[in-house]
């Protein structure tokens, strides 16, 4: 399935794992926060990647020390209306420095792209493929900008 990273159309290479799956050997994969707290070091030896998915819920200070340990940082979107992941999307780039991928999964609005952006996401997974074209097209609505932000 393809996502918007960086904005361009690129293959997704991640799995998400969920906690009562098994870990695979290989291949670059995500995993819950709190799989990531339980089982760092065995997932630090595995072949690949591995990023972590956070809840609005979660607290990131945990991840400082981890940060450059971890491929990709996932906010997961239980509903479009809960603004916590802006926030730490960024406080992950402004405050902890994190240069690697911020990705947006789960249930927001492609009108929503151009504002997690700003804020330091640089990728986006849809459940609805259609959302890819309208997410593209929102980037750029806006030409002039009020506010600073992290890119």
């Amino acid at each position: 399935m393809q996502i918007i990273k960086d904005r361009h159309l690129v293959e997704n290479t991640w799995t998400f794992i969920a906690d009562d799956s098994q870990l695979p050997d290989d291949g670059d994969i995500t995993v819950t926060f709190g799989r990531w707290l339980a089982d760092k070091e065995q997932l630090l030896k595995r072949s690949g990647q591995t990023g972590v998915r956070l809840n609005p819920s979660d607290q990131i200070e945990p991840l400082a020390d981890d940060l450059s340990k971890i491929g990709v940082i996932e906010l997961n979107f239980p509903i479009f209306g809960d603004g916590r992941l802006f926030s730490q999307a960024r406080l992950l780039r402004s405050r902890d420095g994190y240069q690697g991928e911020i990705r947006a999964v789960g249930d927001y609005l492609p009108d929503q792209v151009f504002y997690l952006s700003r804020v330091g996401v640089n990728a986006f997974e849809f459940t609805n493929p259609d959302h890819i074209h309208e997410a593209l097209v929102a980037m750029n609505n806006f030409s002039v900008r009020y506010q600073t932000s992290t890119n």
